[in-house]
């Protein structure tokens, strides 16, 4: 393990990156044009107006159409939490705040899911879907010459961000038409979407493929032509268009195993993290996870004298391989801190980074972090900011975890 020399400003980071954590990154070299960050995120925050989401959400192209907030990668990084961005569209036109706070508790939703079930989430979990692909000499399904799909593709390779329609346009094609195992297309946006979680990310694509639902997505030019108006008349195969039809019907059967973990939570309690400060001594130090890097971290907030630790997790982005946009986008979040806090950035295992520090940290849900937290023992655990907080009863579908508990009842408390 290794302590990396101090972060320099944010519009120098990627050389910063390339020179100490470029052995670690996947694909070509470069940076997304979503910049990192509280104060970019702040700054993206204060600039959407949510007027028209409802109705230009879904819009592809031309770009200029699009509806979309973009702050995604913010959310899931913890530079805006969910409660923040419930509250700044308050007083937008009601259709259109209705439908952008429906979004954020699907965000929501994943987060408990995957918070109460962890990598249980990497297997179907009410549908039987293939999940891995087994003729893996077959061509990649995203690489042909359809103006729709390879819009997609360079987005999501480039930008490290695709408007919610593209993703659901790449998934279905990879898995729904030419049956390829979701698993292996839910790694490849992991690996180079910003706000990739495997929360959302794996949520997203059962419902797509239907292994949620039972109702695969099916994508084809009609979806194209109605969000992207004027694409298919540049596309070079226009005239023979390989996706103008639907994808043939092909409906899952229920798994004969349901996680019983989907119906209720019997602890509840360890899903949700704690209510109030947990506290066994003074800290040294706050820990800072990708999970929540923004100023408001309720650790980070609480300690504004201690240095705040971060450590890139060489085992784990060794097996990832993220992208180069991914990194340096945390990095720049980092470096963004650093102008108004003392910033430890470190390479090689928390745990053993974090061994003689007491720390005061934010509870994350998230499987790595209960796992390390168990070794690095933290003087001091802050909750996490719950849009709603987790409940024991059903997460079959979003509309039974609404209807068990998941709506706001009060932002005020975070949740």
């Amino acid at each position: 393990m290794i302590r990396l020399p101090d972060l320099p400003a944010v519009v120098e980071v990627e050389s910063w990156v390339r020179d100490q954590l470029g052995d670690l990154t996947s694909g070509e070299w470069r940076r997304s044009p979503i910049t990192g960050g509280q104060t970019a995120a702040n700054a993206a925050l204060a600039a959407f107006d949510v007027t028209g989401y409802a109705r230009r959400r879904n819009e592809v192209w031309p770009v200029q159409r699009r509806g979309g907030s973009r702050l995604s990668p913010y959310i899931r990084h913890g530079l805006l939490s969910l409660p923040v961005v419930w509250d700044a569209v308050a007083d937008g036109p009601p259709d259109d705040v209705a439908k952008f706070r429906d979004e954020l508790l699907w965000q929501e939703y994943a987060r408990h899911v995957y918070a109460r079930l962890g990598s249980a989430t990497g297997h179907s979990l009410r549908y039987a879907v293939q999940e891995y692909d087994d003729s893996p000499g077959r061509l990649d399904s995203w690489s042909g010459d359809e103006a729709c799909l390879a819009l997609a593709r360079t987005e999501l390779l480039e930008d490290g961000y695709l408007p919610n329609q593209m993703r659901m346009w790449l998934a279905s094609h990879w898995s729904v038409r030419e049956g390829r195992g979701w698993r292996e297309g839910e790694d490849r946006f992991f690996r180079h979407l910003l706000d990739g979680s495997r929360a959302a990310n794996r949520v997203g694509w059962q419902w797509t493929v239907g292994a949620l639902t039972g109702k695969p997505y099916g994508f084809s030019r009609w979806q194209v032509e109605k969000r992207a108006p004027g694409l298919c008349a540049a596309c070079p195969v226009s005239g023979h268009c390989p996706i103008t039809d639907w994808p043939p019907a092909s409906q899952p059967e229920a798994r004969a195993f349901v996680d019983p973990r989907m119906r209720r939570d019997e602890d509840v309690a360890s899903t949700a993290g704690p209510s109030v400060v947990e506290c066994t001594g003074d800290p040294q130090a706050v820990w800072l996870t990708a999970e929540s890097l923004g100023d408001d971290d309720p650790a980070l907030s609480a300690h504004a004298e201690l240095p705040v630790i971060f450590v890139f997790d060489e085992q784990l982005l060794t097996a990832l391989r993220l992208s180069a946009p991914r990194l340096v986008f945390l990095a720049e979040c980092l470096a963004d801190l650093a102008d108004r806090r003392a910033v430890e950035v470190h390479r090689g295992n928390p745990v053993e980074v974090l061994s003689d520090r007491r720390v005061a940290t934010t509870f994350a849900p998230v499987p790595g972090w209960r796992r390390r937290a168990e070794s690095i023992t933290p003087v001091e655990v802050h909750p996490w900011p719950w849009l709603v907080r987790p409940h024991a009863k059903s997460v079959t579908s979003f509309t039974a975890w609404q209807r068990s508990g998941g709506t706001v009842r009060s932002t005020s408390a975070g949740g």
